[in-house]
């Protein structure tokens, strides 16, 4: 949204060793993140800004430093978080109206780690309904006019989705980190879309008490920040796994499977190629998996597993942790047109996609995904990685720059076409991270590139994202 921009602004580490330094306050930096967010409400990027409360903890934090009293290593630094996690005193929405009176009493395990290590809860961010999607197009907690979450570096764009506002926020610099969740692309694609970096962790490892869910095989909560060393941070903090890896350039293998690079527009080719050449330009080794079949085998088994799950898990949230309102009731109350369909025509009805997109019954096909598909795609993942000694494959996180916001942009070929990468590695459970490589030349948008990682090998492939990002570089702020 700016032409002149040229900064990256403060990274959480950044912004710590300036406090630390007596060259910056929690309350000043708080008072910037407020500022912007209150400047461009046409972004639709909160649903809950709790700026009162989170700029008196800010201040509260210099005061107990200003005393010498002992502090986290996130104290009085603005973190925001998607509102399908709950955060105690603040509404939960799932970004649907439903939900709008519900605020949970306790925090999320997830968000709890965050704040006893300091972190405020700048606000609640806006999000594709339900997390039903993936371009944040939510008809539901907008601006007048400016329908869906809208990106800060184009405002006529989506942000993407389904943690589309956790990502806007990062790009617009209106906090230094967030938590978001993702069942088949939800964090990375949104960080691709806006120029931040992510971590969808191995399957389990998060926990996933206190989110509004989806599919409990699939859902995770996961860390979304600046840069990748702030990811690795935060991914720390919550799970209390400090160590990171050395991790040496010209010994490192990366995989490229032929159907994760079909579809890119210009920019998206422009710079993926231009990350490739650098990376090679050190050592990296990039080797070519022809026989991945990794799209192929990840067909039967997405959609009968959301799908599927969707009902019963929604159920179970709304009697045990929610509101206490049936199933039904959730429905009734949903904004957006594409939610809407995919909730009446196959959620309530317990169905899902069969030959030629027609609904059929969902349980045959879930039994078939989750008793043979998913082990049959684990299992070719595992071999793979030892056939080819890979530390990761790497693609494009999504084939395109973010798409214009329009009715049409949540029909079902744009919503293939954003998770056509980021849905495989989700199905088999793996550890991915997403890091910006760059503005395209032609929009002047972020572009993005994910890294998929063996099962358990989460601080490894932070260690390597790390690495890599030091030669690509960070990309300038929205704003």
């Amino acid at each position: 949204m700016n032409p002149h921009r040229s900064t990256s602004g403060p990274t959480l580490a950044e912004a710590a060793a300036q406090i630390a330094a007596g060259e910056l306050s929690c309350g000043a930096l708080m008072r910037d993140c407020i500022a912007r967010a209150e400047a461009h409400p046409e972004l639709n990027i909160f649903i809950t800004l709790d700026a009162e409360r989170a700029l008196a903890a800010a201040c509260a934090a210099d005061a107990a430093r200003a005393a010498g009293q002992a502090q986290g290593p996130l104290a009085g630094l603005p973190i925001v978080v998607k509102d399908n996690i709950h955060a105690a005193g603040l509404p939960a929405t799932a970004g649907t109206p439903a939900l709008a009176d519900f605020v949970p009493r306790s925090d999320a395990p997830t968000l709890r780690r965050l704040r006893e290590a300091g972190a405020v809860v700048l606000g609640k961010t806006n999000m594709h309904e339900l997390a039903f999607g993936a371009t944040g197009y939510n008809h539901a907690f907008h601006h007048p006019g400016s329908v869906g979450v809208r990106n800060p570096y184009d405002a006529t764009r989506i942000a993407g989705g389904s943690s589309s506002g956790s990502a806007a926020a990062l790009g617009a610099r209106m906090a230094l980190a967030s938590l978001g969740t993702d069942t088949g692309g939800s964090m990375r694609i949104p960080c691709a879309l806006n120029g931040c970096a992510s971590l969808r962790p191995s399957w389990g490892r998060y926990s996933g008490e206190g989110v509004i869910p989806i599919s409990n095989s699939r859902d995770t909560v996961g860390p979304m920040a600046l840069c990748m060393a702030d990811v690795a941070l935060l991914d720390g903090i919550v799970t209390g796994e400090a160590a990171l890896h050395s991790v040496r350039l010209d010994t490192l293998r990366l995989g490229v499977a032929p159907g994760f690079w079909a579809n890119l527009d210009e920019d998206t080719q422009a710079l993926t190629a231009a990350a490739v050449k650098k990376l090679e330009a050190v050592g990296v080794s990039f080797i070519e998996v022809p026989e991945a079949r990794l799209l192929e085998l990840n067909e039967p088994i997405g959609f009968p597993v959301v799908l599927y799950e969707a009902y019963d898990d929604m159920v179970a949230w709304l009697r045990d942790q929610g509101p206490g309102i049936s199933i039904e009731a959730l429905f009734d109350g949903i904004a957006s047109p594409d939610v809407k369909g995919i909730y009446g025509e196959f959620v309530l009805e317990r169905r899902t996609f069969g030959p030629g997109g027609k609904p059929v019954p969902a349980r045959p096909l879930y039994d078939e995904a989750v008793r043979h598909g998913r082990p049959a795609l684990k299992a070719h993942y595992r071999e793979l990685f030892a056939r080819h000694r890979l530390d990761a494959f790497v693609f494009p996180t999504t084939p395109v720059v973010a798409p214009v916001a329009r009715p049409e942009i949540s029909l079902p070929e744009n919503f293939h076409l954003l998770i056509q990468n980021t849905e495989p590695s989700a199905s088999a459970g793996l550890p991915s991270i997403q890091l910006p490589i760059g503005l395209g030349p032609a929009t002047g948008l972020p572009v993005g590139m994910e890294l998929d990682g063996p099962d358990g090998t989460d601080r490894r492939l932070l260690s390597v994202g790390m690495a890599l990002e030091a030669v690509l570089g960070r990309i300038p702020s929205a704003m």
